[in-house]
């Protein structure tokens, strides 16, 4: 995906993958990185299922990702500003579909486990501070509608929960820009 806006096509049935797949494909994934990972896709989300993959992205205290639909919808949760997800689950669960459809702010080489990043820890992401927020990140019907019911599934395991699978929240503190490519630090842990 480029810097242009897209319509991504609908979410292809076929490229559902089963649960025994899913786990399967996770148990075969090199642990992430705890301290230090890099940003592998930045994702604005426009109304509808629109979105823009920029090469910068710039992040506000207040708005998120400027331009992406979640500073502009009714009902903004400010723990929500900024959603992150593990770049290798998101390719997984993709399986060869655009990696922007999952609709996730920053993919990332990074765990993201409650373990690793309990809530209040904060991120330095390229010029940018995020704190990891208490919201849960769920897999909600448009990601069962997106990977099928198994991806679904397979993020709301109770032994996988604290893997965070689905992805995490943050709130942004220090503005700035995040490019492909940057590197992603944890600066604390909360």
């Amino acid at each position: 995906m480029n810097d242009a806006q897209v319509l991504l096509p609908p979410a292809d049935p076929r490229q559902h993958l089963p649960l025994a797949a899913l786990r399967a494909g996770l148990a075969a994934l090199p642990a992430p990185p705890l301290d230090h990972g890099v940003v592998a896709l930045v994702v604005e989300r426009h109304p509808g299922e629109a979105r823009r993959a920029p090469q910068v992205g710039w992040f506000a205290p207040g708005q998120g990702l400027v331009g992406d639909r979640w500073a502009q919808s009714e009902r903004a949760h400010p723990e929500a500003e900024v959603t992150l997800m593990r770049a290798d689950v998101a390719a997984l669960v993709c399986n060869g579909q655009d990696l922007s459809l999952p609709g996730d702010n920053l993919l990332v080489t990074l765990d993201l486990s409650a373990a690793n990043l309990p809530t209040g820890s904060r991120l330095q992401v390229g010029e940018v501070v995020l704190e990891i927020t208490a919201k849960p990140h769920t897999g909600c019907l448009k990601f069962e509608r997106r990977f099928g019911a198994d991806a679904r599934a397979l993020t709301a395991l109770d032994e996988l929960k604290p893997a965070r699978l689905r992805g995490i929240h943050a709130r942004v503190v220090t503005g700035g820009a995040v490019r492909c490519g940057d590197a992603v630090r944890v600066l604390g842990r909360g």
